[in-house]
């Protein structure tokens, strides 16, 4: 569903995408995890079309979108989180989701329409949100949400855009124990129907997730293989993972 070939990234003398290579099929998660400052965030910009690479492809479900904006990218399939949470904070719960529905399907032309005002909207918003386990919360205000909400809520939104694929940035972050675990379960339920890739810092999160691991170090995909080939790898040990994994 994902194949990512030999990408290349300069700013300027500084090299921070180099030779990137690694593919993800259906159903699977692959995880790509390193320390600050490994490319983590460029390599996620290339993959969601925020960035162009110098060189090398991106291809999403066979199709080439190396070359193709943001918005095309979604339209091919591309379901992004963010990082830092990213909503509309004074929109209800419902018309966040609703109107990411109504921006993949241009069902409506009334640009300032409220898009949970429409009912076959609603339907779809609605069944997203209770997949992800807001269903009590749609007419709250998306300000009101807690912080683990807020990352549901986010990716209910992803998933409004009836994606082929899921590039999930750091879903954990700023999550307590139990709403890690909650996410983690989510996650593992979504994966059959949307493969995904997942950076992330919360290693017991990658370990119960990823089918595969890549791991980054100053631009480059210095070990790679399944979670348990990965823990027992030295150099992601002495790169990333640390005597203690």
């Amino acid at each position: 569903m994902l194949a990512i070939e030999h990408l290349y990234k300069s700013f300027g003398a500084l090299q921070v995408s180099k030779d990137i290579s690694l593919s993800v099929a259906t159903g699977q998660c692959h995880a790509v995890i390193g320390p600050n400052g490994a490319g983590k965030t460029t390599l996620i910009h290339q993959i969601s079309g925020v960035l162009r690479q110098d060189s090398g492809r991106v291809l999403l479900g066979g199709q080439d979108v190396s070359h193709l904006s943001v918005w095309e990218r979604v339209q091919a399939g591309l379901g992004r989180t963010f990082q830092i949470t990213s909503v509309l904070p004074s929109f209800s719960v419902l018309e966040n989701v609703a109107t990411a529905v109504q921006a993949k399907t241009g069902s409506s032309l009334k640009f300032f329409a409220r898009a949970a005002d429409e009912a076959a909207l609603n339907e779809k918003a609605q069944a997203t949100l209770s997949r992800v386990g807001l269903g009590d919360r749609i007419d709250r205000p998306a300000a009101d949400l807690s912080h683990g909400e807020l990352r549901l809520l986010e990716i209910a939104i992803a998933l409004a855009g009836s994606p082929k694929f899921l590039l999930l940035d750091e879903p954990m972050a700023g999550l307590g124990k139990t709403e890690s675990a909650a996410l983690i379960d989510l996650l593992n339920d979504l994966r059959s129907d949307f493969p995904m890739l997942l950076v992330e810092h919360d290693m017991d999160a990658v370990f119960q997730l990823a089918d595969e691991v890549s791991v980054l170090v100053e631009g480059e995909i210095v070990a790679r293989g399944t979670p348990s080939e990965v823990r027992e790898n030295p150099q992601a040990r002495a790169a990333y993972l640390g005597d203690g994994a």
